[in-house]
Parts: C-alpha cells; sequence; structure tokens
C-alpha cells in the first residue's frame, strides 16, 4: 500500500496537546516558583535579537582573530647568538631583570628556549615577545632601551665583556588555523 502523493492544495491537520494554562507555566512540580507564560507575538518578537547572540560573541572574539591589521597582535621572534661561554650570563640578565623589564613597557613574554642540538646548543637564546601592533613594538622597543634601569642591568652583566654576538628579528601574525595561545 503506497501512500498518496502530497498535493500543494492539501491541508493537514495536526492534533494538538492540551494547552498549559496561559497565566503561568510551573518551573517544576517540586517547587512554588512560577514563571509568567511568553505570548506567542513576545517570542516571535525576540528572535530576531535572540539571533544576534551568536554574532555579538562572533565579533567580540574577532579581537583576537589572527592576521594582519591595526590592532592584531604582532607576535616576534628574537634570536640571540653569543659570545662562547656566555649564554648562562645572558640567561641570568633575561631571569633576574630582561623579562620584568620588557612587561614594564608593554612587551608581552610569550615563551623561551634553548636549542638541545649542535650547532647552537650552548650559545643561542631563542624566544617570543608579543606586542599590541607593529607600531606599538616600536614603541616599546624606544622606551625599554631608553630605560635607565635596562641600562644599568645591561652594562653590568658585561662587565666582563659583550654577552651577544648577534640578534635575529622576525616579526610574525597568527595564521587563521593556529590554536589559541594563553
Amino acid at each position: 500500500m503506497s501512500l498518496p502523493t502530497p498535493h500543494w492544495n492539501c491541508s493537514i491537520r495536526i492534533a494538538r496537546k492540551p494547552r498549559l494554562s496561559r497565566q503561568y507555566i510551573f518551573a517544576s512540580p517540586k517547587t512554588s516558583a512560577r514563571i509568567p507564560a511568553m505570548k506567542r507575538r513576545t517570542l516571535l518578537q525576540s528572535l530576531p535579537a535572540a539571533a544576534l547572540l551568536p554574532a555579538a560573541a562572533w565579533a567580540s572574539s574577532e579581537r583576537e582573530k589572527p592576521g594582519p591589521g591595526p590592532t592584531s597582535t604582532v607576535y616576534e621572534l628574537r634570536v640571540y647568538h653569543t659570545y662562547d661561554g656566555k649564554l648562562d650570563d645572558l640567561l641570568r640578565r633575561f631571569r633576574e631583570h630582561t623579562t620584568q623589564l620588557f612587561e614594564k613597557h608593554g612587551i608581552k613574554n610569550v615563551a623561551y628556549w634553548t636549542p638541545t642540538d649542535e650547532p647552537l646548543k650552548g650559545k643561542t637564546l631563542i624566544y617570543i615577545i608579543a606586542h599590541p601592533s607593529r607600531e606599538a613594538a616600536a614603541a616599546n622597543w624606544k622606551a625599554f632601551s631608553a630605560d635607565p634601569e635596562w641600562q644599568s642591568v645591561r652594562d653590568k652583566s658585561e662587565a666582563n665583556g659583550k654577552i651577544v654576538e648577534k640578534i635575529d628579528s622576525t616579526y610574525l601574525v597568527l595564521t587563521d588555523f593556529s590554536p589559541p595561545l594563553r
């Protein structure tokens, strides 16, 4: 037995369940809390606003979305190549002073590494820092290098000779498929 094919001009009736009172909907039979029933018109009028909630959440997350732009976070990959035997002095300077001075000047510390394999092992510090923008990076570095506290720390740590032979710096932005950074 086959079902009849629906026609555009047919009407379908659906049996309705008994209605709850229009006055109140009970939250739970065990509680006495009552929530006034919402009129269908009020519900339908509020749907467009409710539909915007996911868009609002998306828009607020766009501030952290990767990619170039004037308000995008800019990461800086820095590689410090030290003179022979000077890596421990550099690590001590970063551990005890430099990272705190970075934060003082708006430079966010992300992560620091030392290579485990030759030829960089024992003479290289690799790290990533973050700035609110490329323009902020320039201002942060200018303020950092002019800071008398930094100049004093640098001079004291280099009392027995220069520590850093060469610095490589590369500015980066996150790709759209990068996982979020903590």
